[in-house]
């Protein structure tokens, strides 16, 4: 379980905050200019320098995305101009890829960064510059909203690669590519020139997400307990009625993959800030904002419990809750991590996608007076910490990776064991991203800079 200290403020990480940016600069500028789109995008590092693994192409973003992010915490102008470029010149088939349920990391990741920025003045309102970004964000949240499946209850999901069938768990931060085309005023047009609106499309898809992917200990299956997640939640496609949970990436349909865990954390307090800016009139006709809150809310804190006390006392979880080789571990969540163990691997990025969500669900059960919003809070602050401790942190120039002991895919033995049968040492690309993403958000709140969110500027 997480030791979470309640002492811990972000002021107190600034000089390992200063610390990953000075190393966060290199490696990014490097890997952009070193990177050949014809030799496939970066996934994960074998030996500590950045390999392809073809499965779908969901990973580019993350790496112009963080060339953006490092401009954004740094000011440096040659990242910038990297990450504008790079987006402009090689992001475009993203936005009409119709194969994948990967919009939101792609896409979100680049033209969003990069309008948020102009939104925000950190870079000069050029009217034809903010036209290009957000009508690549109109495209992206319609072609992802196509990939549509109803179920039985009369709600529907975003599809994942698998098909018509699947419903993943972590398409839920893909969903900010339709709110993002939702608030800039675009629809999906359909048939017989039928307007479909992306924020019902979000919202449906959200709330399938909460009710078949997120468990709450209402006895679904005799391993439900609260905040369990199912990676993949499967459908028949004849009348969308409801299968069974499934994996590709977790040890079993029955157990929790931490990395799907992760993004449904943060997947979901994301979501319920930018409730906060639609309008009750926008969202009556989806149950209205207190049924949706209620609902989002219970699978924000759910699956956040579920991390905290599924995780070791640093915060770093194993890459999956019912991997068999824990049980040689003995009483592993009582201590911290241990990447280099003989049995089963840790997974950084998860820890790195989920403590920002703790720290968002933190803000926004403190803001309106829930006492358990310092616990979240505290909880995320104590991951970052341990994230940037030289056990996780890539020091090394040699390596292109920013974060230590991240994994892809654990059962089809993608990643690098050196030899030794339990991968460690190597880094993914949105492990890096993710804890960039991570001290950005820290490093506003430090700077008492605008709080960041993917939706930046107006409301719905």
């Amino acid at each position: 379980m997480t030791e979470i200290d309640e002492d811990i403020n972000p002021a107190s990480l600034a000089p390992a905050l200063q610390r990953l940016w000075e190393l966060s600069g290199p490696k990014v500028k490097r890997l952009c200019t070193a990177h050949s789109p014809d030799a496939g995008t970066p996934v994960h590092t074998v030996g500590g320098r950045y390999q392809p693994q073809g499965w779908t192409e969901w990973t580019e973003g993350f790496l112009y995305g963080w060339a953006i992010l490092h401009y954004d915490a740094t000011g440096d102008e040659e990242s910038l101009e990297l990450g504008r470029r790079l987006t402009r010149n090689r992001m475009a088939k993203h936005l009409t890829h119709t194969g994948v349920h990967d919009h939101g990391f792609n896409n979100v990741s680049t033209y969003g960064n990069l309008r948020r920025l102009v939104v925000e003045e950190r870079l000069p309102m050029d009217d034809w510059e903010l036209a290009f970004y957000e009508q690549a964000l109109e495209v992206s949240g319609a072609v992802q909203a196509s990939r549509w499946s109803r179920t039985a209850d009369g709600g529907g999901y975003i599809y994942s690669f698998n098909g018509p069938h699947s419903l993943f768990c972590d398409t839920i931060r893909s969903v900010r590519s339709l709110l993002l085309g939702h608030r800039l005023g675009h629809v999906l047009m359909g048939e017989n020139d039928r307007r479909i609106s992306l924020l019902g499309r979000g919202i449906e898809h959200a709330n399938a997400t909460a009710e078949y992917s997120v468990y709450y200990g209402e006895d679904r299956d005799i391993y439900d307990t609260w905040g369990r997640v199912a990676h993949e939640s499967t459908f028949n496609p004849n009348d969308g009625s409801y299968r069974a949970p499934s994996t590709q990436q977790g040890y079993s349909p029955f157990s929790t993959w931490t990395r799907g865990l992760a993004w449904v954390v943060t997947g979901f307090a994301e979501l319920l800030e930018f409730l906060d800016t639609v309008s009750d009139e926008a969202l009556e006709p989806y149950g209205g904002r207190d049924r949706i809150e209620a609902t989002w809310l219970r699978a924000a804190r759910a699956s956040s419990d579920f991390f905290i006390e599924h995780t070791p006392s640093d915060g770093i979880p194993y890459w999956d809750t019912g991997a068999p080789g824990l049980a040689h571990l003995g009483d592993y969540l009582e201590r911290p991590a241990e990447p280099d163990n003989a049995y089963e691997p840790v997974d950084s990025s998860a820890a790195a996608i989920a403590a920002q969500g703790l720290l968002r669900l933190g803000r926004y059960l403190s803001d309106r007076g829930d006492p358990d919003g310092s616990r979240y809070t505290q909880a995320g602050l104590t991951v970052l910490r341990t994230l940037l401790s030289d056990a996780y942190l890539s020091t090394d120039t040699g390596h292109e990776g920013l974060l230590l002991h991240g994994l892809y895919h654990r059962p089809r033995g993608w990643d690098d064991d050196h030899g030794t049968g339990v991968p460690s040492g190597e880094s993914v690309l949105w492990g890096d991203y993710h804890l960039v993403e991570l001290a950005l958000y820290a490093q506003r709140l430090i700077d008492d800079a605008p709080y960041y969110t993917f939706f930046a500027g107006g409301e719905s």
